[in-house]
């Protein structure tokens, strides 16, 4: 079994792996503050609690966006699991070939991302993640990123209007019916949810032209893709699943071209 760990800005998501098979999910929260023993008992409980075994595990990839966490999450790895794990960037390049010069790389959930949307759904592409930042990411005929952008992701935006604007409240993000709304919820709900829509699909029309690929495929993933995709017609696939396939898909890779040497 191999454990494959996402660990984002709001929440690490585990995912397990038998061969190419997803076997399942947990989430725990992203605390720089939680202990070792924190993490990997509660990765152990789930563990007991759907029959499964430590034991059982080969080994363990992590991409993560948080550095704060890496210690502690490691050792509960190598506690709780006997594994030290592989981490992207560190131990194991994704593999992500670039059409773009400079020195600075992806986060490794973008570029896992772009792996494992490469496998799945061929090039180009243009990759969404909708998580605490949102990024569009856009790959070529080639299978070379070509470069992205990065904003606040739709959450975020919501609640610093909340939070700085006195007489404004905190709403659910919903997409309401019209865009003139006749309260002050179906206001903010419309200028954040409708706008937020706007500005992707922006984005997306924008990122295909200058790939010159107005056929790219564009895949969404993260918390809120659904929201955003459900009342779009330019985003063709959400995948809830494409980091974890894309940590499969290097460590598999990187297990062959241990076997070669």
């Amino acid at each position: 079994m191999l454990l494959a760990i996402d660990v984002g800005n709001t929440n690490m998501v585990f995912g397990m792996f038998e061969g190419e098979t997803f076997t399942g999910s947990f989430r725990l929260m992203t605390d720089a503050n939680r202990t070792s023993d924190e993490i990997g008992l509660s990765a152990w409980e789930y563990f007991q609690r759907f029959g499964l075994k430590t034991e059982d595990v080969e080994n363990v990839i992590i991409a993560s966006v948080v550095p704060q966490v890496m210690h502690t999450l490691t050792n509960a790895m190598v506690k709780y699991f006997g594994k030290t794990p592989i981490i992207v960037d560190e131990d194991v390049d994704p593999g992500l070939p670039y059409g773009v010069s400079g020195d600075e790389r992806l986060g490794a959930d973008r570029s896992v991302a772009c792996i494992a949307a490469l496998e799945k759904y061929g090039a180009p592409l243009v990759v969404l993640d909708f998580g605490t930042a949102t990024t569009v990411d856009a790959v070529n005929r080639e299978g070379a990123y070509m470069g992205g952008c990065i904003t606040a992701g739709i959450r975020i935006s919501a609640d610093a209007l909340f939070m700085r604007a006195a007489m404004l409240p905190k709403v659910e993000l919903v997409k309401p019916e019209t865009v003139l709304g006749c309260t002050a919820v179906g206001q903010i709900q419309a200028g954040t949810v409708l706008g937020y829509i706007g500005a992707m699909e922006y984005l997306i029309r924008m990122a295909k032209e200058e790939l010159g690929a107005p056929d790219a495929h564009v895949v969404a993933t993260g918390g809120l893709a659904r929201l955003i995709a459900d009342n779009t017609g330019l985003i063709d696939t959400v995948d809830g699943r494409l980091i974890l396939d894309g940590l499969r898909i290097i460590y598999q890779r990187y297990k062959e071209d241990h076997l070669k040497r």
